[in-house]
């Protein structure tokens, strides 16, 4: 069950068994909107009161989602709601009952409570967030966290990052999701704390910096024999991942990944499927690295002298040191955060200062150098999508709809390739939805790994019917962050939706060439 609109005070338990309801349901007539009929109810209490429009036709097919404090009492003809919570009172929703508000185009948008964040203030409990190292090859040590290792019966998730972030920024997914799974967060070799432990071409042979030189790593003529074919790549970063769901988790798991980690999660989940039970994908970047291939593209890739490997060309440690320079400074980092934010409310000073301290690691200007010239990998993303979906992958979508980078339309791109792939689009989120509104990412990630493991008997989030799997479903999802409500409109985006905006958008444009033409 969902719970909609809420009050912040308890209220009395509401029940249809015949005894006095401490509640006044005065109900009013609303205009009819298609063959749906809607009525206006106030609930009024010695504790307050609140107003809902709610459906006039009800069925009696009701979930569970999130919260085992909330019941529905039903009557053949009446469904009435009932509340056990100490710190609201909710009205709670089954299929087809639903609270609604007017949108922008007159239309009515059901609002749906949510599970906000673990609150310590509240007394509410957090998982325990463990920071751990696990030696991959000789050299190349990764870091992770994981949290949840207790919950031996649950499904395990495993979380991986962006471009230029590492596992740290999965911490509120750790904290929440890891009450009731075992979780995992990765940082790529190259990035976060998962960078060298040694210099890989040291300016001297000794090892050490040139006296009166500065502290970079990876800056010298010659690498060391353990560095000597490493390249931080699309390709390594799959094998990373192969290894360590082989020999640390164990078993197969449900991967998600946001960005550059997206494209990871994909490309790991095409080579390996037998190692995935789904990839959930937010705002995936569907593209990666500028240089060709040497294994699709052998030819052209001689073309190019160097691709990411140790020890850097003189000309790129000097174009590294000036770009470097002005990425790695405070105000860019601030800048780049502001962009891909779409809520500016969002407090980012530990994902500020966690970035600011990788940049200050000496092998980092180096990395980020074999970052960018690091060879595309061997499979493309759309080459990972339709190996995923030839095996049967399970794919969800999830995309911020105010990213400045990877807009919707890649998401959108994905639904038309695989029409069976949930696809939700979250409203205001950025690049990061999993940071800048977890609550909803993480209800939608539960509702979706239930939908799976109990084979479609458990309903997807925001479908109440399977027959509405083909059209827009539009929810304002609330949740309560510090103490104050908070409210994000999320949509799911429906496969013959999808071909009607496409078929719409070519009417319109062969109307305004028409048009030109006259």
């Amino acid at each position: 069950m969902e719970v909609i609109s809420y009050s912040s005070a308890s209220c009395p338990c509401i029940s249809d068994s015949g005894r006095k309801i401490p509640c006044a349901l005065r109900p009013r007539k609303l205009p009819a909107r298609g063959r749906s009929k809607f009525f206006l109810v106030n609930f009024a209490s010695q504790h307050g009161s609140a107003r809902f429009a709610i459906a006039s036709h009800f069925r009696p097919n009701v979930g569970v989602n999130g919260s085992d404090s909330l019941k529905v009492v039903r009557h053949p003809r009446k469904s009435y709601s009932r509340a056990f919570g100490e710190s609201y009172s909710g009205h709670v929703i089954g299929d087809g009952e639903v609270a609604l508000r007017a949108s922008e185009d007159g239309g009515v948008i059901p609002k749906v409570l949510i599970p906000g964040l673990p609150d310590k203030s509240r007394g509410e409990h957090e998982a325990s967030v463990h920071s751990c190292f696990w030696e991959w090859k000789p050299k190349f040590t990764v870091h992770y966290e994981k949290a949840g290792c207790e919950n031996l019966e649950s499904p395990q998730m495993l979380f991986l990052p962006g471009f230029g972030v590492g596992s740290f920024h999965y911490e509120k997914q750790l904290k929440d999701l890891g009450r009731g799974y075992r979780v995992w967060s990765l940082d790529f070799l190259g990035q976060g704390k998962s960078l060298p432990f040694e210099d890989p071409a040291p300016k001297s042979r000794s090892g050490k910096s040139e006296e009166g030189g500065d502290s970079s790593w990876g800056f010298g003529e010659e690498s060391e024999a353990w560095a000597s074919q490493l390249v931080y790549s699309m390709d390594l970063w799959q094998e990373q991942v192969r290894h360590f769901v082989e020999e640390v988790i164990k078993e197969p798991v449900y991967v998600v990944g946001n960005s550059l980690g997206g494209y990871v999660a994909l490309y790991f989940a095409a080579c390996y499927p037998h190692l995935v039970k789904g990839v959930m994908l937010l705002n995936a970047t569907p593209f990666w690295g500028f240089l060709p291939n040497p294994v699709k593209s052998p030819r052209f890739a001689r073309i190019f002298p160097w691709a990411g490997t140790f020890p850097l060309p003189s000309g790129v440690r000097k174009l590294t040191e000036i770009v470097w320079e002005k990425i790695s400074d405070p105000k860019s980092i601030a800048e780049v955060l502001r962009q891909v934010y779409a809520d500016h409310t969002i407090n980012v000073d530990k994902v500020f200062s966690r970035i600011l301290e990788t940049t200050q690691h000496p092998a980092a200007a180096a990395s980020f150098a074999s970052i960018m010239f690091a060879p595309q990998g061997e499979l493309s993303f759309g080459d990972s999508l339709s190996m995923c979906k030839i095996n049967n992958v399970p794919i969800c979508l999830v995309y911020g709809k105010e990213d400045p980078w990877v807009k919707p339309i890649w998401g959108r791109q994905i639904k038309r390739q695989i029409p069976e792939a949930p696809y939700y689009e979250i409203s205001p989120a950025g690049h990061c939805p999993h940071d800048e509104v977890p609550e909803v990412v993480n209800h939608l990630l539960r509702g979706w790994i239930k939908n799976l493991e109990s084979r479609g008997s458990a309903s997807l989030p925001l479908i109440d019917d399977p027959q509405n799997l083909d059209r827009n479903i539009d929810r304002d999802m609330e949740f309560i962050r510090g103490g104050k409500k908070k409210v994000v409109r999320v949509r799911f985006v429906g496969s013959t939706a999808l071909v009607w905006e496409r078929l719409g958008s070519f009417i319109s444009s062969r109307l305004g060439k028409l048009k030109l033409g006259g």
